[in-house]
Order: structure tokens, then C-alpha cells, then sequence
């Protein structure tokens, strides 16, 4: 047991048993609560159609396409999942990480950032190949637009951002863990806080890395747009157009932000379309508006970011001596704290699949709901699945672990199912 010079045990306070009892305390309480709030805020019982079935609105060369670009893609897919957890495994249970980072000299929130921009870079080294061994296979199949240079910018921006954030909350994790024994306490009122923060300011901040947007033109799409929101009762900032088609061929759209940043946004190659098209794919997204769903799931993110904080009080303590340092207070101790995030990140991944998958058939019933229109979600759900060589009959083992939205056959029987139910046509 490491001791202060006080003689307390523990310089962080993980190995003091009664401040483990309290965080643990803590721990089951939260994790009620966020429970509760997951079982709350999940439609589990939206409208499911019958037995999905392919080959009744796909033809055999397209079910085909589907197939062969999932088979193609499925090996760096799992190489890139094994690979994460190697190293994630490499920095919990090895001092590896300690001795990369003992190196690094300074003050002690330097060494952190440091810590945080070496680690990272050591596992995007590690997992590049793969990134332009996938985009290989997207420009291959014709969904991917970009050039090489341009396709290593947005990967260096996302990985800037994200070590951007990881940085901070590093810093500020490191720098309370210095102040107080309890420091789950403030911690996980700190992850919670920033959680939310930047869930307000990433459509305005961050996203605009990425994508130029710009005001939907002023028309018929935009005026029938905006009176179905109205007519909705969901407040709207504004709907934009993201210039999506200088990298992909996809179509897509969402809504991201709340309150004065809530936007619903138009990938460009969606207005290729029919209008009605579009307009349903707006109506599922105000669907998302209409029921708060990004609000929820900042609320449910920034409870789990609370819980992690408890967690990681918890774990750090039997964890540091695997990992060859002293608390968390040490700067070497980055690279176990970056591991075991990355670990609980994969664990809770099939969890918040299923959430997702629910809000998202939500959001369907209400597009349907809203348009009345079974003939032209389908007609969109097909273009969707086509143009974006959407897997059509997922395996259980990738459902569970990277499906966020239902397949579009689930998709499509659950239009026929709604207009059956509503006495309309079935198409």
C-alpha cells in the first residue's frame, strides 16, 4: 500500500476502505438512477412489423452488392475492434504505458497533455492502415469522394478534437485527484457538466471542422419544411444543407444540438431525391425534436460520464500496480486511465445500440405518423438501403455490436405494419 507522508493510506484515497465503501455506495445509487432514466426515456414498446424480408423490395443484384460489401468490410472491421481492445488490454494490465510516458519531462499538467497526444498517436500509428484499408473499400463501391489528402484531414481533425476533449477532462481529473481524497465526488459532477457543455456547443463548434453549412434555400422544400415542423409543434433553429458530397456519396440527415443550437441538417446529395423523400426524412427527424431525444441522450451520456468517474475511483487502485504507477495523481498513469475508458466504451456499446435502435423506430413511426405517406417511406428506406449499401441481413454478432438503427427491411415491414394498423393501403 503506497503511504503519504501524513501516513494516510492511498495518496489519491483508492486504497482507503471506507472511501472505496462510499464511492461504491455511490456507484449503485447512480447507477440506478441513470437506469431509471434509460428505462424512461426508451420506447420499448414502439410499433414492430412481422418478419423482415429482403427479397420482397430488393432485387437479387442489389441483395448481392449488399452482401459482398459486407463480407469485404467485416475483416477490418473485426481487426479494428480486436486491435482496440489489444491495446486498450496493453495499457490496463502492462506498465507499457508507464514507461512511454516516464519518459516525458515538465510539469505535471503538461506531462498529461503530453501523455494524452503520445498515446493517441501510438494507437492511430497502430490503426491507420486499417482506416485507409476501409477507405480503399468505400471508393471501391463508390461511396467514398474524397482524394488521400483530403481523407487524411478529416481523420487528423477528428483525432485532433478528440484528444482535444480527452485532454481537458484528463487535466481536470488529474488536477482534483491532487486536491481532494474524495475526488470521484467532484469528478463525476465534472464529466456530467462537461458532457453536457459539449453537447450544447458541438453543432456550433466542432462540426463545422468538417462540413460548410448553409441555409436550406429559400423554396418549396424549405417552406414545406419548415410549416411540417410548425405543424409538429417542434421549434426549429433553422435547417441546413452540409456539403457532405466532397467525401461521400451517402445520404443522410440529423438533428444534433438542443434549445438555441438544435438544427436539423440535409446531407447535399440527399436533395437529389424526390421532394417527398426528403420531406419524410425531415419528418423523422423531427421526431427526434419532437420527443427530446438528443436531450435524453446528452442527459444518459453525461450520467454514464458520472458513473465512469465513480468507476474509474474504484478500479484505479488494483489497476495502478499492474500498470506501474503510483496513483492517478501520477502523469504516467494516462495511458491505464485512456485503457480502461476505451474498455467501458466497448462493453456499453450494445447497450446504447438497443436504446438507439428504439428511438430510432420511434422516429419512424412518427415520420409515418406525421406524413401519412407508407408508400413514400418505403420508396425512401429503399433508396437509403441502395445508395448507401446498407446491410440488409445483419448477422446477431454485428446487430449487436454496431447496429444503431433498425435494418431497412426491419424498416420497411414496420411501415406495412403501420399502415395496416391505420387502415391504409398496404404497399
Amino acid at each position: 500500500m503506497s503511504v503519504k507522508r501524513d501516513g494516510r493510506p492511498g495518496g489519491d484515497g483508492s486504497d482507503d476502505p471506507r472511501l472505496r465503501r462510499q464511492a461504491a455506495v455511490a456507484l449503485v445509487l447512480l447507477g440506478l438512477v441513470t437506469l431509471a432514466v434509460a428505462l424512461f426515456s426508451t420506447p420499448w414498446g414502439v410499433l414492430t412489423g412481422g418478419a423482415p424480408d429482403p427479397a420482397r423490395d430488393f432485387s437479387g443484384q442489389q441483395i448481392a452488392r449488399s452482401q459482398a460489401f459486407d463480407a469485404a468490410a467485416t475483416l477490418p472491421s473485426y481487426l479494428s475492434l480486436g486491435l482496440t481492445i489489444i491495446v486498450a488490454g496493453v495499457l490496463v494490465a502492462t506498465p507499457f504505458g508507464a514507461i512511454v510516458l516516464g519518459r516525458l519531462r515538465g510539469p505535471w499538467w503538461l506531462r498529461v497533455i503530453l501523455g494524452v497526444v503520445v498515446i493517441t498517436a501510438l494507437a492511430e500509428v497502430i490503426r491507420w492502415p486499417l482506416g485507409m484499408w476501409v477507405e480503399t473499400l468505400l471508393r471501391d463501391y463508390g461511396l467514398s469522394t474524397q482524394d488521400w489528402a483530403g481523407w487524411a484531414a478529416d481523420r487528423l481533425k477528428n483525432i485532433g478534437v478528440e484528444t482535444f476533449l480527452l485532454a481537458l477532462m484528463l487535466l481536470a481529473l488529474v488536477a482534483l485527484a491532487r486536491k481532494f481524497r474524495r475526488w470521484w465526488i467532484p469528478a463525476a459532477m465534472g464529466a456530467f457538466a462537461l458532457t453536457v457543455v459539449a453537447s450544447f456547443v458541438y453543432p456550433v463548434v466542432f462540426e463545422p471542422l468538417f462540413n460548410d453549412f448553409t441555409s436550406m434555400q429559400q423554396g418549396p422544400l424549405r417552406t414545406n419544411l419548415l410549416a411540417m415542423a410548425e405543424r409538429d409543434g417542434v421549434p426549429v433553429e433553422d435547417v441546413l444543407v452540409a456539403d457532405a458530397s466532397r467525401r461521400t456519396t451517402a445520404l443522410n440527415a440529423y438533428v444534433s444540438g438542443f434549445g438555441a443550437t438544435r438544427r436539423i441538417v440535409v446531407y447535399d446529395t440527399l436533395l437529389k431525391a424526390p421532394q417527398s423523400e426528403v420531406e419524410l426524412v425531415v419528418a423523422h427527424e423531427l421526431g427526434h425534436a419532437k420527443y427530446n431525444d438528443v436531450l435524453y441522450g446528452t442527459l444518459i451520456g453525461a450520467l454514464g460520464a458520472a458513473l465512469g468517474a465513480i468507476l474509474l475511483y474504484l478500479l484505479i487502485g488494483p489497476m495502478r500496480r499492474r500498470a506501474g504507477v503510483t496513483s492517478i495523481t501520477d502523469p504516467r498513469a494516462v495511458g491505464v486511465v485512456m485503457g480502461l475508458m476505451t474498455l467501458g466504451g466497448l462493453i456499453l456499446g450494445p447497450a446504447q445500440n438497443v436504446i438507439s435502435r428504439h428511438i430510432e423506430a420511434r422516429a419512424d413511426v412518427h415520420a409515418l405518423d406525421l406524413t401519412k405517406d407508407p408508400v413514400t417511406f418505403i420508396a425512401m428506406q429503399k433508396r437509403l438501403a441502395v445508395t448507401n449499401i446498407s446491410d440488409l441481413s445483419p448477422d446477431a454478432v454485428e446487430y449487436v455490436l454496431y447496429a444503431s438503427h433498425p435494418s431497412s427491411p426491419q424498416r420497411i415491414a414496420m411501415a406495412r405494419a403501420w399502415a395496416k394498423l391505420n387502415g391504409v393501403p398496404v404497399p
